[in-house]
C-alpha cells in the first residue's frame, strides 16, 4: 500500500541553521533516500520551497482568487514529502519515524486512496 509522509516544519528553524547544519541535514536526507530505495519503500521524495513563497488559488462563485503565502497561518508549514510503499500503517509509521525532518517538526502519515478506474 502507498503512504504519503508529509513533513511539516518551522521555516524559521531551517532559516536559522548554519550552512554546515544544512549540509549535514541534506546529507542525512540523501542517505535515508538510499536506505529506502534498498529496502523497497522508496517511490519519490521532494523538498518544497519556503511556505511563505507559495501561492493559493481558490475558485469562489466561478471566479478565481489568487493570494500569496501559506494556506494557513501556522508556525509549521509543509516542507516536503516522501511517497512510500509499506505493508500497513504500522510499517509506514516506522519508516516515517526515521525521516530526518521528524526531529525538526513532525511527519504526517496518510494512506493513498486507491484510484477508481473507469471504463471509457
Amino acid at each position: 500500500m502507498k503512504y504519503l509522509c508529509l513533513i511539516h516544519r518551522d521555516d524559521n528553524v531551517i532559516a536559522a541553521m548554519s550552512q554546515a547544519e544544512m549540509t549535514s541535514l541534506e546529507e542525512e536526507y540523501l542517505a535515508y533516500d538510499d536506505e529506502l530505495r534498498k529496502c523497497g519503500h522508496y517511490i519519490v521524495a521532494e523538498a518544497l520551497q519556503n511556505g511563505h513563497d507559495s501561492t493559493i488559488v481558490k475558485i469562489r462563485n466561478g471566479k478565481m482568487i489568487v493570494t500569496d503565502g501559506p494556506f494557513a497561518e501556522t508556525k509549521e508549514q509543509l516542507g516536503g514529502f516522501f511517497l512510500i510503499e509499506a505493508r500497513d500503517l504500522n510499517e509506514a509509521i516506522q519508516v516515517a519515524s526515521r525521516i530526518p525532518g521528524a526531529r525538526l517538526g513532525c511527519v504526517e502519515v496518510r494512506a493513498v486512496r486507491d484510484s477508481v478506474k473507469r471504463a471509457i
